[in-house]
């Protein structure tokens, strides 16, 4: 019988640890903040913005947003991203993605300063995470650690297979199994016989983008599997890369979609933007 991982469960845990910690920096006089800036009217993007100002305000940290419009200038973004750097009193900065095409994704991401880089998606703070030598680790990848830890999934010396080699999922997962000592692989969409690697996979961690992709044929008896998929069905509902409901029974451990590892990418935000607004106020 296999157990499903909560992670609005494992969320909340989280997030109440982090507005213990907020509230014991309030009374020194210290208030963490995170600014979000939003380019654009994408739907999608809106949405995400909305729940990361709620966890915010679950958390007592105070946000500040910037909603520019879709014709904003490159220059005019970096002015800003520059103005947020030097505000002392702004701990955290995130640009939603995506950008409208006319704006570099990676000039915005490169500017933001790497001591408030709390999505850590800059190149010093990703080549920290590789050398093990990090506060604040990739939001999405570091949910996964956490859902695993707190059901006691120790992953040392476990076949760990990822699907998908993203800079935002993939490639900063390896980094933080690795850490862990698992032995990884990762796979993605030109790995030629994929079910034959992945059928002795102990973790599964799915984050290739298309829906029900990982099918039952895939997964081995008694194995974890992790799902960072978020895609529509033929129906319109919400769903993952993997097809859940002929998988779950050969797992020991599975995340559903939606309420697994959707609500913990924006609890390691949180936890990023506390981390930072130690480090800059000399507390770590």
């Amino acid at each position: 019988m296999y157990k499903l991982i909560d992670g609005k469960e494992v969320s909340n845990h989280v997030k109440t640890k982090v507005r213990e910690e907020v509230d014991a920096l309030k009374e020194k006089g210290i208030e963490p903040a995170l600014a979000v800036i939003i380019v654009g009217n994408d739907p999608a993007s809106r949405v995400y913005v909305n729940n990361k100002k709620k966890a915010c305000e679950f958390t007592g940290m105070r946000s500040v947003e910037y909603a520019m419009p879709e014709e904003t200038t490159e220059e005019e973004l970096l002015a800003v991203i520059d103005k947020l750097n030097a505000d002392d009193s702004i701990n955290g900065i995130l640009c939603q993605l995506p950008v409208p095409k006319h704006i570099s994704e990676k000039a915005v991401i490169e500017r933001i300063s790497a001591k408030k880089d709390v999505d850590v998606f800059s190149a010093e703070n990703v080549g920290k995470m590789w050398q093990g030598d990090y506060d604040m680790a990739s939001c999405t990848p570091m949910g996964v650690i956490e859902l695993l830890d707190y059901y006691g999934i120790d992953v040392c010396g476990k076949n760990c297979v990822i699907i998908g080699r993203s800079n935002i999922v993939g490639k900063p997962m390896a980094s933080l199994l690795l850490e862990r000592s698992a032995t990884v692989t990762i796979c993605h969409s030109r790995t030629k016989n994929l079910s034959e690697i992945t059928s002795k996979a102990d973790l599964i961690v799915a984050a290739v983008g298309r829906a029900k992709f990982v099918t039952a044929d895939m997964v081995k008896e008694g194995a974890i599997v992790v799902d960072v998929g978020i895609n529509r069905n033929e129906d319109g509902k919400l769903c993952g890369d993997v097809d859940f409901e002929n998988v779950k029974d050969k797992c020991e451990f599975i995340t559903p979609v939606p309420g697994g590892c959707g609500p913990m990418t924006i609890a390691v935000l949180m936890k990023n933007t506390l981390l930072a607004c130690k480090k800059q106020n000399g507390i770590i």
